[in-house]
């Protein structure tokens, strides 16, 4: 396999975005893309794991990270994730910090967040896109 070059960008003068587990940028060189459906907060038997942001947070990122392991990939190799959060959650975003936080210690993603009226299905709390890069195969 060859490498993938990444790099995360937190230039100074912007807000440090590191505390709230993701990047500026990140910038990839080499590998391919992958671009992932959103995932909610549910298991295998679409089941809703729980009433909270915090756990349907930590299920949706389960999720994504099942669907890059079956690529050969993991969560390091996630460069961007879209994160929609439902209105009934918009004040209780720190469950998605500390998630974040958890499953990116190092160099996370760079990532959009926006709180819409609601998703699919009204228990559901949270919906996470990702994009990840990973190694090309020879």
């Amino acid at each position: 396999m060859k490498g993938v070059e990444r790099e995360v960008i937190n230039p100074r003068g912007l807000p440090n975005t590191l505390q709230y587990g993701f990047s500026q940028a990140v910038m990839v060189k080499g590998g391919y893309r992958v671009h992932l459906s959103g995932q909610v907060g549910v298991d295998a038997h679409e089941c809703l794991v729980g009433p909270d942001l915090e756990g349907q947070t930590f299920a949706a990122l389960d999720n994504i990270e099942a669907i890059l392991a079956t690529l050969g990939g993991d969560l390091s190799h996630v460069v961007m994730l879209r994160i929609y959060i439902a209105e009934p959650a918009r004040y209780d975003q720190e469950g998605v910090v500390q998630a974040l936080r958890s499953r990116f210690p190092q160099s996370p993603p760079a990532s959009s967040w926006v709180v819409v009226s609601g998703l699919s299905e009204p228990e559901w709390l949270i919906e996470i896109e990702a994009e990840a890069v990973l190694p090309d195969i020879e």
